[in-house]
């Protein structure tokens, strides 16, 4: 050993200090790496759930980072006694340096802590609209939807966005706490057909439709009290009454889970093309022009 250090000083020029620092670098750094796997291995043996592996994969990727950051910076950094030093001195010359990655990474904290979102949730911050697929230290990823897709469907593109986007951009979460959205269908019929039997016609497409959630909907609103300031009465479907220039705007109002508005949409105006074609008194309205002729 002694014979390796004394050549690698004289043909490389490293003094013996900086050799026994890195090699008990590379050391530590296989040693928190060997303890990642075998913690992941026993929790992959226990954990069978995809969503569940993957935030152990993701957790213990970072607490290897922050201790090998720690151990290595420690041994390089004569002196150093306190986290609280050490975290001060690089974070000093990061702000000096780099100003957009700081931002980053203080989002990164901030999804951290305070979790405005999850793997999985879908979310829209600024004019992205997506699921999150991952969450890493400087960006998350989703896979968009909208856009050119109607009714919120994939377009199997994947958006990278900056952590820091969080602090300026609105965010929007469709999976926190309540895990349904309501979603509207207008339904115009013309001023001749019946829309008082229209009406309740929907009304019952609806209750069969989306009925069954208000239970589930309640429930979770009450499980939130103590996070949001949120009141909703009425959680079942309801049908609202407008004039249009074509005639009467039947609107359906029901609750659906976002990742199903569009086969949602599908099922409801399915049924309520069969029931109104049972009824010769209901006919649905469209831009029209009438012309009088005088003979």
């Amino acid at each position: 050993m002694d014979t390796a250090i004394q050549w690698i000083k004289i043909n490389l020029g490293i003094s013996p200090g900086v050799q026994i620092k890195f090699f008990l670098s590379i050391l530590l750094i296989v040693a928190i790496w060997v303890i990642r796997k075998i913690t992941l291995r026993i929790a992959y043996r226990r954990l069978e759930e995809i969503r569940g592996r993957y935030q152990w994969r993701k957790m213990s990727g970072y607490i290897a980072v922050f201790f090998a950051v720690l151990f290595v910076g420690r041994i390089w950094i004569h002196g150093l006694q306190t986290l609280v030093t050490f975290m001060g001195i690089m974070s000093a010359g990061l702000v000096l340096a780099l100003k957009d990655p700081i931002v980053n990474f203080a989002g990164w904290i901030f999804i951290v802590l305070r979790r405005p979102f999850e793997s999985g949730d879908r979310i829209q911050i600024g004019e992205s609209t997506g699921d999150v697929v991952d969450i890493r230290v400087f960006q998350f990823s989703l896979i968009e939807v909208g856009n050119w897709v109607d009714a919120d469907q994939s377009t199997g593109r994947i958006i990278h966005v900056p952590n820091g986007k969080l602090f300026t951009e609105a965010l929007a979460n469709y999976s926190a706490g309540l895990e349904y959205i309501w979603n509207e269908i207008p339904v115009l019929v013309t001023f001749e057909s019946d829309w008082e039997k229209a009406k309740k016609i929907l009304f019952e497409v609806g209750a069969k439709h989306a009925g069954h959630l208000e239970n589930i909907a309640r429930n979770q609103l009450n499980g939130m009290k103590g996070k949001f300031l949120i009141h909703y009465e009425k959680l079942t479907p309801t049908v609202y009454t407008t004039v249009k220039g074509s005639g009467v705007m039947l609107t359906i109002r029901y609750m659906c889970n976002p990742r199903a508005r569009r086969g949602s949409e599908q099922e409801i105006w399915e049924d309520i093309l069969h029931r109104f074609a049972e009824h010769e008194d209901i006919n649905f309205a469209y831009p029209t022009q009438r012309i009088n002729v005088k003979n």
